[in-house]
């Protein structure tokens, strides 16, 4: 006889808990600049726990911002290349959502806008047959960024209504004639050159102003305005212009005095930034905001010193009150004493009733970000030699203690230590790192650098001018050179280089500053000339220049 088990009246029957099942949330990416990321858009790919790319969207700019075990599903074209179709993008989104399990996030990265000519309803669709619960982030569409980032309004005074056409199908092209409407064509290129013919024979002025732009919205984008009745000749040359938008408007006119972006002063150029990834961010933002892209070559490796003692007896001293001073010359020398702190159990307390110098505000920020307020930065020129001209000598009656502490790298110059015992203080400059030169680029970066495809390198220490003709070799003669200061200047000189821009204050964001302003006058230049602006890896035989 089988028995059934009967619970008693204390015995509560065992439950099993609902399960939230797996969230899509639908995001633009916006048309390319990765800028035009929305905050609710970054926000959701923080937390993602896949995330599924469209074709504009890079897996490492997903990178910056998502988690580093997330899965980045390519949804832009398949193991050949090809391009997918929206049925088998709906697929791989509905595995993605079942593989992640209950209560994960995917998202999917949409070029432009969701809303906006891209596959949403029917991926919409496929999630509600799965049981998938999605939200919908709107983003910046190419049909209102493109434009503008080619330096066409949309609408003024001088337009009549605005048209928005999908060109990759057929279209009555009749109703848009009017020389006065605004119309935006978006599609293929050859979609886009069928367009414009439509608009011609439907009877569109052939004087009507056109701006072609491919690439829209990125550093590479490439604009040029013409009439309608010209314009098939910029797709029949031998270089075809490979539009993805073509604006047929008065406002086109309007170009020379709205262009803002392919004006910048570095737009377009290709930048080499010596320097680890840890410390080249500010430069990489500051230079993306004056229209270039950058490319960091560690030339250093920052390693711990070979024999800790001598740390491990400085934190001691500063934690019993050995020292009236602490002097940090760089943001690596805040790094490895904090690291050496957290190794102790120790916090920025412990800095309590010591007073502490930064070399410049680079230092002073990497500071402030530990909890410390540095007592002392440099007043004009940031580094060692105007550090020295604000620090106060050694006063037997106001200094209760004459000693100094100086965590450095292992080959750092004797300037500060010369100069400090000179007004009076003791001084134990202590190795807390040491900095090795690192492996070098691969292959195709060190052709890079040697034959000139980069437009500019930026030196911010002499160390980073050695290392990198060390590992990569001299870069091309039509390479700028910007130097950080007269020191880091006379390097690269010993080294054969040419030094076309030295920064007027020792930082890394006054040098990127000198390079724009240094691009500007390049530009002025050229206008003046009466020719077009030529970026420096232009210059080149015509052999070795990349393709734009």
């Amino acid at each position: 006889m089988t028995r059934t088990h009967q619970p008693s009246e204390t015995t509560a029957p065992a439950t099993s808990a609902p399960t939230t099942p797996a969230r899509v949330a639908f995001v633009g990416s916006g048309p390319g600049d990765p800028g035009l990321l929305t905050l609710r858009g970054r926000d959701l790919i923080a937390a993602a726990d896949a995330v599924i790319l469209d074709r504009v969207t890079s897996e490492a700019e997903v990178r910056r911002h998502a988690r580093p075990d997330v899965e980045i599903i390519d949804a832009g074209h398949g193991e050949q290349g090809q391009e997918l179709t929206q049925a088998v993008r709906a697929k791989l989104l509905v595995k993605a959502a079942k593989s992640v399990g209950p209560s994960g996030l995917v998202v999917r990265l949409m070029d432009g806008d969701p809303a906006t000519f891209n596959g949403l309803v029917e991926e919409v669709r496929a999630c509600r047959k799965a049981g998938l619960s999605f939200d919908v982030v709107p983003g910046v569409s190419a049909v209102t960024a493109g434009p503008t980032y080619a330096g066409v309004p949309l609408t003024s005074k001088a337009s009549g209504a605005l048209h928005v056409l999908s060109v990759d199908r057929g279209l009555d092209f009749t109703a848009y004639a009017s020389s006065d409407d605004t119309v935006v064509l978006v599609g293929a290129p050859e979609s886009i050159r069928a367009g414009l013919a439509g608009l011609l024979a439907a009877g569109r002025s052939a004087e009507s102003p056109v701006a072609l732009s491919e690439r829209a919205t990125t550093v590479n984008q490439s604009s040029v305005a013409t009439s309608l009745g010209a314009v098939e000749r910029l797709f029949s040359g031998k270089e075809a212009f490979g539009a993805t938008m073509a604006i047929v408007s008065p406002n086109v006119d309007l170009r020379d005095e709205f262009s803002w972006f392919e004006t910048k002063p570095l737009f377009g150029w290709k930048i080499l930034v010596p320097r680890t990834q840890a410390q080249a961010g500010p430069m990489v933002d500051r230079l993306e905001g004056y229209g270039a892209t950058a490319d960091v070559v560690p030339t250093i490796s920052v390693e711990p010193p070979r024999t800790p003692q001598q740390m491990e007896k400085a934190v001691k001293g500063l934690v019993t009150g050995r020292y009236e001073w602490i002097g940090f010359t760089s943001v690596n020398a805040v790094r490895a004493v904090r690291e050496r702190f957290e190794e102790f159990g120790l916090d920025a307390r412990a800095f309590a009733g010591l007073k502490v110098a930064a070399v410049g505000g680079v230092t002073a920020a990497a500071l402030r970000e530990w909890g410390i307020n540095p007592d002392l930065v440099p007043s004009g020129e940031q580094s060692a030699a105007g550090l020295l001209e604000d620090w106060p000598p050694f006063d037997e009656v106001l200094d209760p203690i004459n000693r100094v502490l100086l965590p450095r790298a292992d080959i750092a110059t004797e300037t500060l230590v010369a100069g400090l015992r000179d007004m009076g203080w003791e001084v134990d400059d202590v190795t807390a790192y040491r900095t090795v030169r690192a492996a070098p680029p691969a292959a195709e970066i060190r052709d890079a650098i040697k034959g000139g495809d980069y437009d500019a390198v930026v030196f911010t220490s002499s160390s980073t001018v050695r290392n990198l003709v060390g590992i990569a070799g001299k870069p091309h003669p039509a390479t700028v050179v910007a130097c950080i200061g007269p020191a880091t200047a006379k390097t690269a000189q010993e080294h054969g280089l040419r030094v076309d821009v030295l920064a007027p204050e020792a930082s890394a964001i006054s040098l990127v500053d000198a390079l724009a302003g240094h691009g500007v006058g390049l530009a002025v230049a050229a206008a003046e000339a009466g020719q077009p602006v030529q970026r420096p890896s232009d210059k080149r035989p015509a052999s070795r220049r990349r393709a734009r």
